[in-house]
Order: C-alpha cells, then structure tokens, then sequence
C-alpha cells in the first residue's frame, strides 16, 4: 500500500489524559488539545497542541505548561476576563467560529452552574468538525441546556461530558444532557473520579444501567471511525494514560 494510500486509511484519534483533557488527532495529524490540566494524581501529563481550546478560566483547565510546545500552539479561550482587574473584572463569553488548517471550530457560551454562572461563572461548549465528524466537549457545564443551546450546539457524533458532580453535571444530570443532544456515535464521561483522584465523585451514577458501555482501562486511546452507524452511541471509558 502506498504512503497516500495509508494516509487515506488513517483515523482521527482521540486521546485521553485525565480530568477534562482530551487531545484530538485528526486523519491529517492535527492535534487539538482540550482544557489542559496540571494534575500531579494524573500525573502531570504533557502533550503537544496545534491548537489548544479552554473551556473556562479555572486551573484545572488552563494549564498550558503541560502543552509541550506551548510557545507554537494556537491558543483559543471560550470565556475571557473584562475589566480593569480587581471589583471591575467580569467573564464574558468569547466567540468562536473558525477555521484552523483541516478542522472547523466554534463554541456556544453556558454556564458552570446552575444559577446562571451565580456561582462558579460562566463556561464554554466547544465544537469541532474533523473527518466528517462532529465532537463536542462541553467543559465544566453545571445545567441542562435550553432548546436555544442545544440548537446552537447542533448534531454531535462524539460527545464528551462531565459526570463527577461537585463541581458540574452528576451522573443522573449528565444522563439528562446526553438524552438531550442525542450523540450519534460515541459518548466519553470525564472530570469524574477515580481511585487515584476523589475529588468528584466517580462515574458510577452515570455508567449505572448502561447496556451501551465499553470499558478500555488499559488504553487512553480512541480511534473514532466516522462509518460506524449513527445509533445506539457507544458509552466508552478510557483509562487516563496508555499502558
């Protein structure tokens, strides 16, 4: 086979590195990295980013040391700080809507609550387009989405949300938005807990009377196959590091 040909054969792949940090790689070796972290439970991990999209400004999210390359990757934030600093400094959501190199993003503004961001601020839904896909990650979202959201969010085929609960969606809530925005493909829980971090609770209430589920502890790898059917969304948990 030739070296074009298994570039055509190639599949995007997503990755997995603990809490709400996913890197996507598409056919064309794009990668986009989601909401780095710092953790020291998962390790520290560190990852290299063509593009790096933030959810929201809290550490766990914004730690762009852990971007190999940091000083080279685009840099995209979903909510920026207004003001002057100080009383006078507010969030505001930052549009989104464009293009980088083969892949397509733009993010739709939410909340980190359940009170109108009252309490933890405002977030930020991105979305990407790759390879004939659609995957959304929704960040740190505290809230079921409006009609408005979910129309603005549009068809997803690999959906990645929060579980863990304390500080976002629990497991019963999470439920709720996946029924909502009716993931095509694949579903990914994340900023859940595990054994060697608690401090949200596990994905259990979640992944609780689940047929669809597919458990991969050893991997933090996903090949996404954009030709699997478009029902029945398998439920896959990742291991947060490759073994």
């Amino acid at each position: 086979m030739s070296l074009s040909a298994r570039a055509q054969d190639k599949k995007p792949v997503l990755r997995w590195l603990g809490q709400s940090f996913f890197v996507l790689e598409t056919s064309k070796g794009t990668k986009i990295a989601f909401d780095p972290h710092a953790i020291e439970a998962f390790g520290r991990p560190v990852a290299r980013a063509d593009l790096v999209l933030i959810s929201h400004p809290h550490p766990d999210h914004t730690r762009l040391e852990s971007i190999e390359n940091r000083a080279t990757a685009k840099v995209l934030e979903g909510v920026k700080m207004a003001g002057e600093g100080g009383r006078s400094s507010r969030s505001v959501w930052n549009p989104v809507d464009e293009t980088f190199r083969d892949v397509k993003v733009r993010n739709v503004g939410v909340f980190h609550d359940s009170s109108q961001g009252a309490l933890r601020g405002r977030n930020s839904v991105f979305i990407v387009e790759f390879d004939g896909l659609t995957l959304a990650h929704l960040g740190d979202l505290g809230h079921q989405l409006s009609e408005e959201q979910l129309r603005q969010i549009g068809p997803v085929d690999v959906l990645l949300v929060p579980v863990g609960g304390v500080y976002t969606l629990n497991g019963d809530q999470a439920k709720r938005v996946v029924a909502a925005i009716k993931p095509r493909r694949y579903i990914l829980p994340m900023h859940y807990g595990n054994k060697i971090f608690d401090d949200v609770l596990p994905a259990d209430e979640f992944l609780e009377g689940q047929t669809n589920v597919k458990r991969m502890p050893s991997t933090n790898e996903l090949p996404l196959d954009a030709s699997l059917p478009a029902k029945d969304p398998v439920i896959v948990v990742l291991g947060p590091k490759k073994e």
